[in-house]
């Protein structure tokens, strides 16, 4: 891990080889383990030697300023083909990641909610639901999910992408609780809406936790995502800057002038 150091430029590094799946000592203490991974975009070295460990219902925060490398992680363990994994171990609950397709990785309990929600217009809200059921029966049974989120129950028979701004964030990550999640990736959740529905997401976040579910924030609104995060990481230039408690971000000042700017 890094702090002030300058960064080597972009691409000087060699391709490293892929791991094979196996268990490491670290995978084995931790629910979900993300050992010494190196991701590319063509010859563009994105995420570099990053490594962290999270234990089952913990939020982490993934902070830092555009360009960082904090979607690309994101992309990465959620198995999408860019960018490419080419060294590392990630593991779920003693599953391989690092050795799955995407649609392996969500069969295992991975949901990625994108930035841009990918609501599916044409459909009511409760039928983008039902289709993220169809996929993964052994997820959130609607009830259960109308009672946590009662905006989406008022509007079960709406055109999902009628919906605000906030709505929609909704329905994107109720989608996501609607399959049979064990980690759910969050890529700026709180882009562009009001403080009300923070608020409203923020206490489902803190709910999911208590269940169990174990979250990573990436989130430009840091203080937001940290009110709510028990571990924080800063990426700078797809190298860990800090990693710590989440409480630790909010109380140094300088740290977050230095790598997120507020």
């Amino acid at each position: 891990m890094r702090t002030h150091a300058m960064h080597e430029s972009v691409g000087a590094n060699p391709r490293p080889q892929a791991d094979a799946a196996r268990p490491s000592a670290r995978s084995a203490e931790a629910f979900f383990s993300w050992r010494d991974i190196h991701a590319y975009y063509g010859e563009s070295y994105i995420v570099q030697g990053v490594s962290f460990a999270l234990q089952q219902g913990q939020i982490l925060a993934l902070l830092g300023r555009n360009g960082a490398g904090k979607t690309s992680t994101l992309r990465t363990i959620a198995r999408l083909a860019d960018p490419q994994l080419v060294r590392g171990e990630i593991w779920l609950d003693g599953k391989p990641l690092h050795a799955m397709a995407a649609w392996q990785a969500a069969r295992n309990g991975v949901g990625l909610v994108p930035e841009d929600r990918r609501i599916i217009g044409g459909l009511s809200v409760e039928e983008n639901l039902r289709l993220a059921q169809i996929e993964e029966p052994r997820g959130w049974a609607l009830e259960r999910i109308y009672d946590r989120f009662p905006r989406l129950a008022e509007r079960r028979a709406q055109d999902a992408v009628t919906l605000s701004g906030g709505e929609q964030q909704m329905l994107a990550v109720a989608r996501a609780l609607a399959r049979d999640m064990k980690l759910l990736l969050l890529d700026e959740p709180y882009e562009g809406l009001a403080p009300v529905i923070v608020r409203e997401i923020e206490s489902i976040l803190l709910d999911v936790r208590r269940l169990g579910l174990t979250t990573i924030i990436v989130e430009q609104n840091a203080v937001a995502a940290l009110n709510v995060s028990d571990r924080a990481i800063i990426l700078d230039m797809g190298e860990v800057a800090f990693e710590g408690s989440a409480r630790d971000v909010l109380d140094d000042e300088q740290l977050r002038h230095a790598y997120l700017a507020i």
